[in-house]
């Protein structure tokens, strides 16, 4: 693709980023065959390409309007196109890159500036968090049936104590998943535990920054990176083997830290070194024989939901569903498994029309094969697929975990 940046952009490590990427774009419509958005709507503009055009027309100093911001707030940043792509067009990091400069030539409405930014304050801070889904949990059964179905209930907690082990990694908390599944972390220490690892915790870390950089907040995001890779370095110097991630819309995030921080100075090697250790749970499971767990099997038929962020984002896809089969699952098939559930981060509460509609669509492949339960590997897909599933949707690690050798699958809350 041809390009031709206007000076405000052509010397900046952005600008010279976006043409790089522009350049690699053959015009094939590739993309377009597997996006979700452009498959619902049929807009030209409400896929890849046609998302690529407009942040072309931006960089290049042309007329925008809102009509960008719909387009460019559509996307689900599924990254489905960048797997479909003979080209490698790197288009999520375009997408962010013309995200934060949409943000700042388009003025929103209040009413969406408003809401954006009660998500950046709230969704990332644990506490914050907690305190109101504590509220919205009082309050449920007051509540519309609409709304309702959007509060999630408190899941079950295990009370459990780790062994000490030779072996240590890290794990990522995860700002949702902490107030949201607490159990689902509890359920990634018991298997590791099992294993001969144990994992740590690092008390100052927090949000991974995902949410903040795909709502166009990219210094804010930088700031959470640079807070968490100091907290993690401690760690780092004392050999730690991994970083591991059970959400994996944060593991994606963090194999990102190398390019969002690049050309920070200070940053950029240890945020490079950090992206390598980055580390999904079911990469660590795969990595040491699955068939060891010699799991206690409960006959249970699960169809799993590959998050975008583990298959297109990750490039994992495959990786769980090979894990339950070796430890004696049976997988339900599942039509359509490249597309989108809807989720996306907050997309659900910013765009709930196309959303739900995604939503209807996943729920439909998932159920056709008459699950016992539904399995998933980030807490995001799992928080929205319960809220149209007629079988439990959990993540696939606590599945796992109740089935280990002397577990007897309860819980207390």
């Amino acid at each position: 693709m041809q390009t031709r940046l206007s000076d405000r952009y052509r010397d900046t490590p952005a600008g010279q980023k976006a043409e790089s990427i522009l350049r690699r774009c053959v015009h094939c419509g590739f993309c377009t065959a597997t996006c979700p958005t452009y498959r619902l709507l049929g807009d030209e503009l409400d896929g890849p390409r046609g998302r690529i055009y407009l942040i072309k027309q931006m960089l290049e100093d042309q007329p925008v309007g809102q009509h960008t911001l719909q387009h460019l707030d559509r996307c689900l940043s599924c990254r489905s196109c960048e797997t479909t792509c003979p080209s490698g067009v790197q288009y999520a990091q375009l997408l962010d890159i013309g995200r934060e400069i949409a943000e700042r030539r388009i003025r929103r409405p209040l009413s969406q500036r408003l809401q954006r930014y009660l998500l950046r304050r709230i969704v990332p801070r644990r506490r914050r968090l907690a305190l109101l889904l504590g509220i919205a949990r009082a309050m449920r059964p007051l509540l519309p049936a609409r709304l309702r179905s959007k509060v999630p209930c408190r899941g079950p907690t295990t009370r459990y104590k780790p062994r000490t082990h030779g072996r240590h990694m890290l794990l990522l908390e995860s700002c949702g998943q902490a107030s949201i599944s607490p159990q689902t972390n509890i359920a990634a220490r018991q298997v590791l535990d099992h294993i001969g690892i144990g994992l740590e915790s690092a008390p100052r870390a927090g949000c991974c920054g995902a949410l903040s950089l795909h709502l166009a907040a990219t210094n804010e995001a930088c700031r959470m990176a640079r807070r968490n890779i100091d907290a993690w370095w401690p760690f780092v110097e004392q050999g730690i083997e991994a970083i591991v991630t059970t959400a994996s819309g944060c593991g994606v995030m963090l194999r990102d830290y190398g390019e969002l921080l690049a050309d920070d100075p200070k940053y950029a090697d240890k945020a490079r070194h950090i992206a390598s250790l980055a580390r999904d749970i079911g990469e660590v499971v795969a990595a040491e024989n699955p068939e060891r767990l010699a799991l206690q099997q409960v006959p249970a038929r699960i169809a799993f939901h590959s998050p975008c962020t583990l298959q297109h984002g990750l490039r994992l896809g495959g990786l769980v569903e090979d894990i339950l089969q070796r430890t004696g699952f049976e997988l339900t098939p599942v039509r359509d498994t490249h597309l989108c559930c809807g989720s996306a981060g907050v997309y659900s509460l910013l765009q709930p029309e196309i959303s739900h509609k995604l939503l209807i669509h996943k729920t439909s492949a998932l159920q056709a094969g008459k699950p016992d339960i539904i399995a998933t590997a980030n807490i995001g897909c799992q928080t929205h697929l319960a809220t149209r599933a007629q079988v439990p949707v959990r993540h696939w690690i606590e599945i796992i975990a109740e089935r280990l050798p002397g577990s007897d699958g309860s819980s207390s809350r």
